[in-house]
């Protein structure tokens, strides 16, 4: 069982299938600022919208440094079918069994018309190149939130290059 990532603490590591099938190390992406984000279902439409939304900004979040990964349960068939059905610029993962989902606390209760049941709860976190969790959302509504995620980035990377702040 991996350790549930906590703001400000390591980002809890894994092992993935990219969406075309190839096996990664979250690990292995060093010097790298992370979006990683979850959300619910491929083709869906806030989680579509979320996806080409991070697309739309992706050259701009590779200007600073960063990478963004999709994590949702869906295959890795889905994911590229997904990927090819909207032109998406950015990597998605594919976590059937959860695992990356409940080491980042985004697989549980959720309720709806009343009734409960378990889902993924729409998240993002900012991983900085040290691979700490700098910055979370939970819950997250899309409207607005990849620019949002841009602009903490931006102020991220200004506090930790400043020549001024304490350690």
């Amino acid at each position: 069982m991996l350790k549930q990532a906590i703001h400000n603490e390591p980002a809890p590591d894994f092992s993935y299938l990219n969406h075309i099938g190839e096996k990664q190390e979250f690990g292995e992406l060093k010097n790298k600022w992370i979006i990683l984000y979850f959300y619910p279902k491929d083709n869906t439409s806030g989680c579509t919208l979320e996806a080409v939304d991070f697309t739309c900004r992706v050259n701009q979040f590779i200007e600073q440094d960063a990478i963004i990964l999709g994590v949702s349960p869906d295959s890795q068939k889905s994911h590229e079918n997904f990927i090819n059905k909207h032109s998406l610029g950015i990597e998605l993962i594919s976590d059937p069994n959860h695992s990356i989902l409940e080491a980042y606390g985004c697989w549980g209760k959720k309720k709806l018309y009343g009734k409960e049941y378990f889902g993924v709860i729409r998240s993002t976190f900012i991983i900085n190149p040290n691979r700490v969790i700098a910055a979370e959302w939970r819950n997250v509504k899309v409207k607005n939130h990849v620019q949002e995620v841009y602009n903490k980035l931006l102020e991220l990377k200004t506090t930790e290059n400043d020549p001024k702040r304490k350690d």
